[in-house]
């Protein structure tokens, strides 16, 4: 069967899908290197490709989400190079069906416009997306599915790396769940903080989207710091790790 390549390059990780139709048949985290070469990049992709069995000529499209503008170039020639492909590139110009109300709509990243996407058709609207990775993201998606706008705050591994730079006595810590709300000791009380206090603001900033648009909307977790959050917080309703590319495989589908 013909495979679909979706890539979505985010700032902290790049992530890879291969889709046979409407299945996500095999997934890929990368970390995403902005000193990288097309020519490295190439190399990888084609490693991991042959690892899995995956020959170049199953590949029939290759869609591309990115936020990092220096590298996105390299999976476009990745694209041309390897399969003979031009990626889709999500942004503008590229139909996604969703209406982007935003002040400026070029100002929306294309992780986002996926998750929409993404969101909208699996879940229908009215929808609230949480992605947490680099920055934790809140995207409000009206009932007809359009991106109305949205909160940005900063990630949680992003925090506590800055909190360690600035701080000169407090360390680099591990984000994993803590025992206790009171922490005994430096390491703990670090975690405390990160886990807690961002499943609180989670939790602070749904509510007060669903205050100020009067509506009882269904709550959608997804990011690589996310699975251990969606326990503490109250307002996450689901958690779709892979939603960003269920929206690239859908986004796809309407280019033809």
């Amino acid at each position: 069967m013909k495979k679909l390549l979706a890539i979505d390059i985010g700032n902290t990780n790049t992530v890879i899908g291969i889709f046979e139709g409407e299945t996500l048949s095999e997934k890929f985290r990368l970390t995403t290197n902005t000193l990288e070469t097309s020519d490295e990049v190439s190399i990888k992709i084609a490693a991991l490709l042959r690892e899995n069995a995956i020959e170049k000529d199953d590949i029939e499209n290759v869609i591309v989400c990115s936020v990092v503008p220096q590298i996105t170039g390299h999976y476009v020639a990745l694209a041309k190079k390897s399969f003979g492909l031009k990626a889709t590139i999500v942004g503008p110009g590229v139909k996604t069906g969703t209406p982007i109300l935003y002040d400026n709509p070029k100002e929306v990243g294309a992780d986002r416009i996926a998750n929409t996407v993404g969101g909208y058709n699996i879940y229908g609207g009215p929808l609230i997306i949480v992605d947490l990775g680099t920055a934790i993201t809140f995207d409000y998606v009206s009932e007809k599915g359009e991106y109305v706008g949205g909160v940005i705050a900063p990630g949680i591994a992003t925090s506590m790396a800055f909190l360690s730079k600035k701080a000169a006595q407090l360390p680099q810590v591990a984000l994993t769940m803590p025992k206790n709300v009171i922490g005994k000791n430096t390491v703990e009380s670090m975690q405390s903080g990160a886990v807690f206090g961002f499943s609180g603001l989670i939790d602070s900033i749904v509510e007060k989207i669903k205050l100020e648009t009067k509506t009882d909307i269904k709550v959608v977790a997804t990011g690589g710091d996310c699975e251990w959050l969606k326990e503490l917080s109250s307002s996450i309703d689901e958690y779709e790790p892979n939603l960003t590319l269920y929206g690239l495989l859908k986004i796809q589908s309407l280019q033809k």
